[in-house]
């Protein structure tokens, strides 16, 4: 009984379209929600301070935000970037739970869609992998 390996087929155009405009969407919501967050936008202040950790940390999340929506954009960096913004999310989603009297959905579906452009670029993810074994 032999069996014959095949490689795995590059996803198809219809595929790699709809990927992409995933990433760039997820891109400028990311941009905009960092970049309000780095301009001090009073309504992002006030989130800050109800959540009760300092305007700091407001900062850093922009940063984290904005260097995730670049990321997404760089070929081979995309799902590295979604797992590092889907932590973000989880993050969100606990702040809403515990302290923020604001609704959990913007965050989830942030979660959802990120965690979604992670698995549809594995292949960056498991590249890397094989690569230090």
């Amino acid at each position: 009984m032999s069996q014959t390996l095949t490689a795995p087929s590059a996803p198809s155009r219809k595929l790699n379209i709809a990927t992409w405009s995933l990433q760039i969407l997820l891109a400028l919501v990311f941009l905009a929600a960092g970049g309000a967050k780095l301009a001090g936008v009073p309504m992002m202040v006030q989130v800050y301070d109800l959540i009760g950790v300092g305007q700091w940390f407001r900062v850093v999340t922009g940063l984290v935000e904005v260097a995730g929506a670049v990321a997404l954009l760089i070929p081979g960096y995309a799902a590295f970037a979604a797992l590092w913004l889907a932590c973000t999310m989880v993050g969100a989603i606990i702040a809403h739970l515990v302290v923020l009297p604001t609704p959990v959905a913007p965050a989830a579906v942030l979660l959802a869609l990120t965690g979604t452009l992670a698995w549809l670029r594995r292949d960056q993810i498991l590249s890397v992998l094989g690569r230090r074994r």
